[in-house]
């Protein structure tokens, strides 16, 4: 068994590293596609204020981008140093998107960024353009294998238990690569940096006006900020509701976490609204529900109950049980691989190991497991509710403000009204909350998932390494100190080039 600490400290040290990383991915891809868009312009109208704009927005994106690869590169090998089981267990699986995303798309974006600061004055308008929208595809597609990976740590498909190897491995690529929830995370995911590098450049760009200076600049950056994040933000909306359909089907436990509902409704099950979770009474105190509403998000129907809290815990006893039917198979076929009956009784209970390995927190020996450590290991299915319960409302409130932003931005840049100086600073006030809505949007995703490192198949504390909990402490001070320092620079960086502005700004009028 491996120390409870160990576990802990490496799920901090992985959350920490992920939360870090992901301050910068977010705005690479927001503000690769909106170069694409602007460069565009300028390729169609010739008019050199886009040319300018597409030259210091990329500036930002630039060194952003650095960032995130010095950021990104470092949390793989935590699969070798702190998750050594997992590695080996699901491998097969995880490292074939992994492996994509670093040879295919990432080579791609890295390939063709150099070509897009340097080839400004030794490319054609048109291969220059050509390069600046594979630096925004190569952007997107780094993030879809990622996802792709994540994807099917929440819902494991084309994969399947070898009793001769006794790891998991890919029995469909297809079916990897196609997974529900991976496509839906990603379109989700990829819309939710279009919002953020909207809202920067939104930002930006009414820091310009306020301050009065590169106008010409500040209200086309504004115009095509508003237009883009608008659409940006209407789609993560929606993609949020498919999200939560598509987890009402794999993830049952996440959608009662998120909505504190504890025991089973008449269909169509309420949305609640807001209340106080409260796990020592498992029940939900002061909630205030909108009738109907969360039935048909997760179901797409009026007939069909949403299964709460309570009755998961119950039908996760009876999986655990199944499961170490098993587990006794698997064992037997150990010493004998060609025992028949062992063969069938495993086939037939197979989809419920993981749930048996629950079991592994209690006693090494699980096969004797008792009545009371089945219970014990079913309440483990629980997350942590009220974490689940306000991160979701924050991420899902802030959504709704960014379309409310956006609308007032496109009204205001339809009617050029770029003057209004109450919404002027209200954008710049709002610069930062597209981080606070993608990183609680995270601690949704991933801390919904306990206590499943791979959903139903792998619980977390039987993937971690085997390490001195000294050695995880030192790591993890080392990695705050390292990406610290990385955030530090990238924030200068950033206020220096914003600061300065665009080269030509002081001849923007005559363009």
């Amino acid at each position: 068994m491996i120390d409870a600490t160990v576990v802990e400290l490496s799920r901090l040290q992985f959350a920490l590293t992920a939360l870090y990383h992901f301050l910068f991915v977010p705005l690479t891809l927001g503000l690769s596609l909106l170069l694409a868009i602007m460069e565009s312009v300028y390729v169609m109208t010739k008019r050199p204020i886009w040319r300018e704009m597409t030259r210091f927005w990329g500036t930002l994106f630039g060194i952003n981008f650095a960032m995130g690869v010095a950021t990104g590169i470092t949390m793989e090998f935590q699969f070798g140093t702190n998750w050594a089981y997992y590695s080996q267990y699901v491998g097969d699986i995880f490292g074939a998107p992994l492996a994509i995303e670093g040879l295919m798309a990432f080579f791609l974006e890295a390939s063709f960024i150099g070509l897009f600061f340097f080839g400004w004055d030794r490319m054609s308008r048109l291969a220059h353009l050509a390069v600046t929208w594979l630096v925004a595809i190569g952007s997107n597609l780094s993030a879809l294998w990622i996802l792709i990976a994540n994807g099917w740590m929440q819902n494991p498909v084309g994969a399947a238990f070898n009793p001769a190897t006794m790891r998991m491995e890919l029995t469909s690529f297809y079916e990897l690569m196609f997974n529900d929830v991976a496509q839906v995370k990603f379109v989700h995911t990829v819309s939710a940096g279009y919002v953020c590098g909207s809202v920067f450049v939104l930002a930006v760009s009414a820091y310009y006006l306020l301050r009065g200076r590169n106008i010409e600049l500040a209200r086309r950056s504004m115009a095509v900020a508003a237009s883009f994040g608008l659409a940006s933000a209407l789609s993560v909306v929606v993609l949020g509701d498919e999200s939560g359909y598509t987890a009402t089907i794999n993830q049952k436990m996440k959608i009662a976490g998120i909505e504190a509902m504890w025991h089973t409704e008449p269909a169509p099950a309420g949305l609640t609204l807001i209340g106080l979770p409260d796990l020592a009474s498992r029940t939900t105190l002061y909630a205030v529900k909108i009738p109907w509403v969360l039935g048909l998000i997760t179901t797409r129907s009026i007939d069909t109950p949403v299964e709460g809290i309570l009755d998961l815990v119950a039908e996760g006893q009876k999986r655990i049980a199944n499961g170490l039917n098993a587990y006794r198979a698997l064992e037997t076929l150990r010493q004998n691989p060609d025992d028949a009956n062992a063969k069938a009784a495993f086939a037939a209970a197979q989809r419920d190991l993981g749930y048996a390995l629950l079991l592994r927190r209690y006693r090494a020996d699980i096969g004797a497991a008792t009545p009371d450590q089945i219970a014990a290991a079913a309440d483990d299915l629980i997350p942590n509710v009220p974490v689940l319960f306000w991160a979701f409302r924050v991420m899902a409130g802030l959504g709704f403000y960014f379309i409310l932003l956006f609308a007032v931005a496109f009204y205001l840049a339809s009617v050029r009204r770029h003057d209004n100086r109450w919404f002027l600073r209200i954008a710049v006030l709002s610069l930062p909350l597209p981080w606070v809505a993608i990183e609680v949007g995270w601690i949704v995703a991933e801390y919904g998932r306990q206590p499943w490192v791979v959903e139903g198949v792998l619980p977390t504390f039987l993937g971690a390494s085997s390490v001195a909990v000294g050695t995880v402490v030192s790591s993890i001070a080392g990695f705050v100190l390292f990406y610290s320092a990385l955030a530090v620079t990238d924030l200068i960086l950033m206020v220096r080039t914003i600061r300065r502005g665009p080269p030509l700004s002081a001849k923007e009028s005559s363009v």
